[in-house]
């Protein structure tokens, strides 16, 4: 009798307290490499998602490449004659009766947005007799073929002597 409650104590409670504690720990431990777990795996899902996605775009670079390097070529030409050549070869393309180039000029200076730009840049102004149809497609060619150019003015007004336009174009030519 005398030795029951240190039998109960040393050898129930203590044992169930360790136990428990040792239960308890092993929960704990596992809900926390449960929890790292899940973390990592939705880092690893981000990653592969993220690569996925840079994989992708880096082709879609690699297809756009030649189109760069040939505007980047193109940048480089001096403008004057890079226009001349690509007017020339629109105004093959185009019916003579249709459409004729009337002016080309390179003023000095910088306007528009070019004139608070770091970028150096040119200035070229057009001059057209055509009809609508042929100058958009003018239009089209030699923006497409030339993307430096951005357009500061268009000015049309009907000619007196047929049944075609005159255009009156200002573009900024943009340079390496």
């Amino acid at each position: 009798m005398f030795y029951r409650q240190s039998i109960i104590v040393f050898g129930f409670v203590l044992p169930a307290v360790a136990c428990v504690v040792v239960v308890g720990g092993g929960i704990l431990l596992k809900s926390k490499a449960e929890t790292s777990f899940q973390e990592k795996q939705a880092l690893y899902k981000s990653s592969e998602q993220s690569k996925a996605g840079s994989q992708a775009i880096e082709k879609e670079i690699n297809q756009k490449r030649g189109f760069v390097e040939h505007w980047s070529a193109q940048m480089g030409r001096e403008t004057a004659n890079s226009i001349a050549s690509t007017l020339k070869e629109i105004s093959d393309k185009l019916p003579a009766k249709e459409f004729q180039q009337t002016a080309v000029e390179y003023p000095s200076g910088t306007a528009g947005i070019a004139g608070a730009s770091a970028q150096p840049s040119s200035q070229v102004r057009l001059a057209f007799r055509a009809t609508y149809r042929s100058m958009q497609r003018a239009f089209i060619e030699l923006e497409t073929q030339m993307p430096q150019l951005q357009l500061n003015d268009l000015k049309i007004d009907p000619s007196t002597s047929s049944n075609s336009m005159n255009f009156s174009v200002t573009y900024t030519a943009w340079q390496k």
